[in-house]
């Protein structure tokens, strides 16, 4: 199959109306957000009230109707930028599972106010304390009863459930041991998060390393409303499993953004940084750090542009869009690490903003999805080896 994949600094326009938000956000204000684990709440308006966020929600809902690639590029810049769009992102990945698999009456009631802003899809309750990775084991239940499901269990690692409207639940709501397939039984629902407070859900607050204001939730007999089911009963690994390609390729362009702001930063550091009377960036064991994480980067940025021209073709894309991800998140990381090497002590300090990065990159080896659960799904799914766990 024959595709154009662009090259250069594609969506122009995008960039540089990205760019000039985040010129508005600098590393002050997410210094301040940082020390009082806050939410980011004026640069996620300014996103929203840009259209950006709506950038993958059709026009005939009030959206963009942009393709996943301009969606790659809004992330890559908000990174590249010094920003974070942790606190956002997922509104772009996971509404596609209402997109493709809601029913029209709910892509009606939801999707026009998610698109101007009114109301947010910024949770996504997927990882449970004792399961972590092993989705398909998850043992949060949803029970029918009547018109509504009683929901009981718990979620860990939710971020934003604390400023988000709308949580895109994955429950089980048949036995695993009924299905034929791996994953049968599970099914998705679209909660109320502001109306099921103090109703059945709790949601504590989470302190991590990085200011992703993650959370755990609890459910004890919430009422969702059997409307609120997404698509069929049962179905729901298949939707989330659907969304996934999307997620790794928007990821990976957000560590594509961060290995850019990296290198950027570490190489105007050593040119003007002179210690025994010459720049540190004469140094070969400065250079050379950089200068392959300047390549490493070069080579991500393609396997995300391909992995997203044959997601946008309709194509199928685990390999390529698990591979960006993979290569992203080394990218990003082994640039981050020469970044704060190359800044030596001053790297540690707060005000140069490199310790803050050099944090938030080093998620992207662990999540969504870890480079380890890569590596075996290419071992699996693409060399036809062995499964290996």
């Amino acid at each position: 199959m024959a595709l154009a994949i662009p090259l250069g600094e594609d969506h122009s326009e995008i960039r540089a109306g990205v760019r000039q938000i985040c010129a508005g956000f600098p590393g002050a204000y997410w210094r301040e957000l940082d020390a009082r684990h806050d939410y980011p709440e004026a640069f996620v308006e300014s996103l929203t009230k840009a259209g950006y966020l709506a950038a993958l929600i059709p026009e005939a809902y009030g959206g963009a109707g942009l393709p996943l690639r301009a969606a790659a590029v809004i992330l890559e810049e908000i990174h590249a930028a010094g920003c974070n769009a942790a606190a956002c992102h997922a509104q772009l990945y996971i509404m596609g599972t209402l997109l493709r698999h809601g029913s029209a009456a709910q892509k009606e009631r939801y999707l026009p106010h998610i698109a101007s802003g009114k109301l947010r899809l910024q949770a996504f309750g997927v990882t449970e304390p004792s399961t972590g990775s092993d989705t398909a084991r998850l043992k949060t239940r949803a029970e029918r009863r009547g018109d509504d499901y009683l929901v009981r269990g718990q979620k860990v690692w939710t971020s934003r459930a604390l400023h988000s409207d709308l949580l895109l639940l994955l429950a089980r709501t048949s036995p695993a041991s009924e299905g034929k397939r791996r994953g049968d039984g599970l099914s998705v629902f679209l909660v109320d998060i502001r109306a099921s407070l103090g109703k059945g859900l709790t949601i504590k607050p989470l302190p991590a390393m990085i200011n992703h204001n993650t959370t755990e939730l609890f459910f004890d007999e919430l009422r969702v409303p059997a409307e609120n089911l997404i698509g069929e009963e049962g179905k729901g690994f298949r939707y989330i499993l659907d969304g996934m390609n999307a997620e790794r390729i928007l990821i990976a362009a957000e560590a594509l953004g961060d290995a850019r702001w990296f290198i950027r930063t570490a190489t105007d550091y050593a040119k003007t940084r002179v210690v025994f009377e010459r720049p540190i960036g004469q140094n070969q064991g400065v250079q050379f750090p950089l200068a392959r994480a300047f390549a490493e980067t070069e080579a991500t940025d393609l396997m995300i542009r391909k992995a997203a021209a044959l997601f946008d073709a309709g194509t199928d894309c685990g390999a390529e869009a698990n591979t960006a991800k993979l290569l992203a998140a080394d990218a990003s990381w082994h640039a981050g690490e020469a970044c704060l090497q190359t800044h030596g002590g001053f790297g540690l300090a707060r005000e140069y903003d490199v310790e803050r990065k050099w944090r938030e990159t080093r998620l992207f080896q662990i999540a969504p999805i870890s480079t380890n659960l890569i590596l075996s799904y290419i071992g699996e799914h693409v060399l036809g080896l062995p499964r290996s766990y």
